[in-house]
């Protein structure tokens, strides 16, 4: 009889394990969709009058890949949109998660951008597809990819 209530919990301590894995996964996905919903609003952000701030923000969410990318380009972003009196801020219509472990998310998110400059001073919508992917670094989630498909 002790045989066989150790066969029957094996079975249950290994659906239970599978499960609770899983929960966490899913929790980690959701975490990250949100992080990457709020991060989409910052680095989609253009407002001359606080560059500075703006940029900072942009790197405060980022991390490895995405983060030395930025730093390297953001001198010359900074005086194209200083040149062109660029504004915008973005929207996300609507975001999902291609992938998920417990420490790396990838979403993808489609955004609305009002867009104006000195040529265009009536705003335009720019309409954008990102695939951005999330890692978890030091307990919260950064922006480490993001790519324009």
């Amino acid at each position: 009889a002790q045989g066989f209530l150790v066969g029957a919990l094996s079975p249950a301590g290994y659906f239970w394990f599978r499960y609770d894995q899983q929960r966490r996964v899913d929790a980690a996905g959701q975490a990250a969709l949100d992080a990457a919903r709020q991060y989409a609003v910052v680095l989609t952000k253009i407002d001359t009058a606080t560059l500075d701030q703006n940029f900072t923000d942009v790197l405060n969410g980022a991390t490895g890949q995405f983060r030395d990318l930025y730093m390297q380009s953001s001198e010359q972003l900074r005086q194209l949109l200083l040149d062109n009196k660029a504004s915008g801020h973005g929207t996300v219509i609507d975001s999902g998660i291609k992938s998920q472990s417990p420490t790396e998310v990838e979403v993808l998110l489609f955004i609305d951008q009002s867009v104006t400059n000195s040529a265009n001073p009536q705003p335009r919508i720019d309409r954008s597809r990102i695939v951005m992917t999330m890692d978890k670094v030091g307990g919260k989630w950064l922006a480490g990819k993001v790519d324009l498909p």
